[in-house]
């Protein structure tokens, strides 16, 4: 009990103050563990920091380099694109004219074609006509000489006459034809 005594008799003691060879040992250890510290571990973490601060320069040059990279590549696929773009145009107005000129080229052939066969209609119509004409004066005179024979009696076998009143008559008929147009 008298230690008891003895403790209530002294001052009291603060609990926030340790005593004060505690501190001095604590201080002393605290130093120690610092300068072990500043020593070993600081240069390693500021050794870490500088790698790091380091690589985190380095990947925003890379990311930089890269941005503009890709800049450069977007402006020549813009310049790519509109290139094929003009091309295209130039593709479809050249495909336009060739086509309109192909139309042309087809349709004066056809103009042509078309021609050629009038005219080639025309040229068989007059041929038709012509024949159809000796054709007609031939069996008219052989009529009209058969005719005229009967009327006057007599034979006109004569070849060379026949043809000639024959080709008389028919002109004088086509001429009063001609007249009456």
């Amino acid at each position: 009990m008298i230690s008891l005594v003895h403790l209530a008799a002294e001052e009291p003691q603060n609990p926030l103050l340790p005593p004060l060879p505690e501190l001095i040992v604590g201080l002393v250890a605290f130093l120690i563990v610092f300068a072990i510290l500043a020593k070993k571990l600081l240069p390693n973490i500021n050794k870490v920091l500088e790698e790091r601060r380091e690589a985190i320069e380095g990947g925003i040059e890379k990311a930089e380099a890269a941005q503009t990279e890709a800049q450069s590549v977007l402006e020549q696929y813009k310049a790519q694109l509109a290139e094929a773009r003009h091309e295209a145009a130039r593709l479809r107005q050249e495909a336009l004219e060739q086509g309109t000129a192909l139309k042309e080229e087809l349709r004066a052939e056809g103009q042509r074609q078309r021609e050629e066969i009038i005219a080639a209609g025309h040229a068989q119509i007059e041929a038709d006509r012509k024949a159809a004409s000796q054709a007609l004066r031939q069996d008219v005179g052989k009529l009209a000489t058969d005719l005229a024979g009967k009327l006057v009696g007599e034979s006109l076998e004569d070849h060379a006459r026949q043809s000639r009143t024959i080709d008389r008559f028919l002109d004088e008929l086509e001429a009063k034809a001609e007249a009456t147009r």
